[in-house]
């Protein structure tokens, strides 16, 4: 399976840093789930159940977190972002928008494909370096990703194998 493949865009920002760095990155990861049902687990609220330290805060209320334009923050990682939901297909794709603040900015999108009884999921972060910090955070991130989007495979196997020991 393809976890990842990394493309490195360079361009030149009128002001701030002479180089701004820019990554799309993509990489597929399998979940033990039906679209549908799948699909919940990449909503702000839903990837609480899987993503250590991911704890999204609403500034105002969201009854369905997967509709476009909702807003929320977030402080994972060390690193305090503002995402936007801009796309949503139910059960199939889920888009945001992220800037985290003179760090980076970009988009992030989760398309769901079925595969069988499960489903295979595919994972793009289009990202921005806003100063050489960013850039050099970017590129960090970047030599991981592979790395990254394995430990959203192994988090989500490990909570549906837990739910299945505990409802199933």
């Amino acid at each position: 399976m393809n976890h990842g493949a990394a493309m490195n865009h360079g361009a030149t920002a009128n002001h701030g840093p002479a180089m701004t760095t820019a990554q799309r990155l993509t990489g597929r990861i399998q979940v033990d789930l039906p679209p549908g049902e799948a699909f919940r687990l990449f909503t702000p609220a839903g990837e609480q159940d899987w993503a250590h330290g991911w704890k999204p805060r609403f500034p105002a209320p969201a009854p369905d977190d997967s509709e476009p334009g909702t807003v929320f923050e977030t402080d994972a990682h060390g690193d305090y972002s503002v995402w936007v939901v801009t796309e949503r297909q139910p059960g199939t794709r889920i888009s945001y928008a992220r800037v985290t603040p003179g760090r980076q900015a970009g988009t992030v999108t989760v398309a769901i494909h079925p595969a069988g009884d499960h489903s295979e999921v595919e994972v793009t972060y289009q990202l921005t370096a806003l100063t050489d910090d960013g850039a050099g955070r970017l590129r960090e991130f970047a030599e991981r990703y592979p790395a990254y989007l394995r430990s959203w495979q192994d988090a989500i196997s490990a909570l549906l194998s837990h739910q299945q020991r505990h409802h199933g």
